[in-house]
């Protein structure tokens, strides 16, 4: 009930929020929330490849080194 409740203010909210502008300026101020949001998600994403890089990168270092401590080549 709860959640309900709260799904309703913020529904109303939102509706008196945009209510007062024309469909065209809800639909500019949509579009630039969304490429805001794309935006976000993108750099996200680059910043979380490019920690799987450097994980990666790490690991292999490390791989290659107790290879060599340990007199190991597994020949991959």
């Amino acid at each position: 009930m709860k959640s309900f409740l709260a799904g309703l203010g913020i529904g109303i909210g939102i509706g008196l929020i945009f209510a007062p502008m024309t469909g065209e300026e809800t639909r500019g101020r949509l579009q630039r929330h969304a490429g805001r949001v794309a935006d976000t998600a993108r750099d996200l994403v680059d910043q979380s490849r490019e920690r799987v890089r450097s994980t990666v990168s790490a690991i292999r270092g490390k791989s290659s080194r107790f290879r060599e401590a340990t007199g190991t080549e597994t020949g991959l």
